[in-house]
């Protein structure tokens, strides 16, 4: 199966591209960039003679900004040949769907799609995809694109491009709208947001890091979702109530305010298990930091989250916000929201993978009614300790020998740990050879 991705370039189009090329499909890409080294570095081939591409392939997906989505659908749409598909994942439907049925020729199946979220979510799983499909003209090619995408663990919503504008037009319009001005009244405010955090409740450290995280993406994708023709009358009603609101706390009118909250919450239905959902979230932010504060003076290794780096060392000082760890007499002060707190399975991959490590061989005379395979398992245990196995075995009068190769970690004392494995099996009634 062969697709071309137009725009397969940018963000977003490079994920769906090692999305079909790892699941067998022959992958091209096309962008007005001309950025060849990114097709290489995806290992598919660049369009360079884009006409004859588009007639050569099963599957032509724009992925494009959505103010020339549908220039590009009028463009590449009447190229398209007889059976093909052609599809968009644009975060507006009505107008890229009206272009597709527009300009595809009658035999060229169409189909809208809309993935809920963005190139930074590692995999499809459990994420929802949004379809669009216009009747008669995805007979063939909405199962099978269906199936992709629901085999790898998606979730598919199927509804009318119109109905989906509106929708879109509060679950996304409305909250980035919402975040966006929070953002900007900070600004406007010269509110010192990095000091705020020394005083934050949990929603309040939430809320900052929901802010921050539009805030950083690309401007001009959230300007082009607000251009959502649905967004205005959601606009002109959000601006509404907070003038309300501000009108009721001017007045100084308690019983407004309740009675607008009131009714909000009657109108949002189940707040409990929204409540429950809300605290579970605190409660996981609220989880990593009391496993901080547990592992004063243990080794811990902390994963920055943007360059990957594994820091390992004594947690020395933990506070609301940071965390210091000590190794070879230098204290280094990490942010806990820039790193992830690894666990002992983690921890010890990592220092099998990255660390220096050494291996020693012990023989051992083990008691008749020993197991040789269970003392492994308790050498195994043994802290420092990377991997333990059998490498030869003998009986010597009535009396089983057994060599254990142990392979400790790089950065343990040696000797020290060498010494406290042949005091263990020592203590399990084995002689040393």
């Amino acid at each position: 199966m062969r697709i071309l991705i137009i725009g397969g370039t940018g963000e977003t189009g490079k994920w769906f591209v090692k999305f079909y090329k790892k699941h067998g499909y022959d992958v091209s890409i096309w962008g007005i960039n001309k950025k060849k080294e990114v097709a290489e570095e995806l290992g598919v081939t660049f369009a360079d003679d884009l006409d004859t591409e588009i007639r050569a392939s099963d599957i032509v997906m724009i992925s494009v900004p959505i103010n020339i989505t549908e220039k590009t659908i009028s463009d590449i749409a009447p190229k398209m040949p007889s059976g093909s598909l052609l599809m968009d994942i644009t975060s507006i439907k009505t107008g890229p769907v009206e272009a597709m049925k527009k300009h595809a020729p009658q035999d060229v199946e169409i189909l809208g799609t809309h993935p809920m979220f963005g190139p930074s979510i590692p995999d499809i799983r459990g994420q929802i995809v949004i379809f669009t499909p216009v009747e008669g003209r995805s007979r063939k090619w909405l199962p099978i694109i269906r199936s992709l995408y629901e085999d790898n663990g998606a979730h598919i919503e199927i509804m009318e491009a119109s109905e989906h504008d509106k929708m879109m037009s509060v679950v996304q319009g409305l909250t980035h709208f919402a975040y966006i001005s929070i953002g900007a009244v900070f600004s406007e405010l010269e509110f010192d947001v990095a000091r705020s955090r020394r005083f934050m409740s949990p929603m309040y450290d939430i809320m900052l890091d929901l802010v921050g995280r539009i805030l950083e993406q690309n401007p001009y994708l959230y300007a082009m979702i607000q251009m959502n023709p649905e967004v205005a009358k959601v606009h002109k009603a959000y601006i509404n109530q907070c003038n309300l609101l501000a009108e009721t706390v001017k007045r100084k009118d308690i019983e407004g305010f309740v009675g607008i909250m009131k009714k909000a919450a009657a109108h949002f239905g189940d707040t409990e298990s929204a409540l429950r959902r809300s605290e579970k979230l605190i409660g996981t932010k609220i989880a990593e930091h009391e496993e901080l504060v547990r592992s004063i003076e243990s080794e811990r290794a902390l994963k920055h989250i943007y360059s990957g780096v594994v820091h390992i060392g004594i947690v020395s000082k933990v506070t609301p916000r940071t965390v210091i760890l000590e190794r070879g007499g230098k204290k280094t002060e990490f942010l806990i929201e820039n790193v992830r707190l690894l666990n002992e399975k983690e921890l010890n991959s990592w220092k099998s993978a990255n660390l220096k490590n050494v291996t020693r061989d012990i023989s051992v005379f083990v008691p008749t009614a020993s197991d040789a395979e269970v003392i492994k398992s308790v050498i195994m245990g043994k802290e420092g300790v990377v991997c333990a196995r059998i490498i030869d075995t003998y009986k010597k009068n009535n009396a089983q020998s057994v060599t254990y190769r142990i392979t400790i970690h790089g950065d343990r004392d040696v000797g020290v740990v060498h010494e406290h494995i042949e005091k263990l099996l020592k203590g399990i009634g084995c002689t040393i050879r």
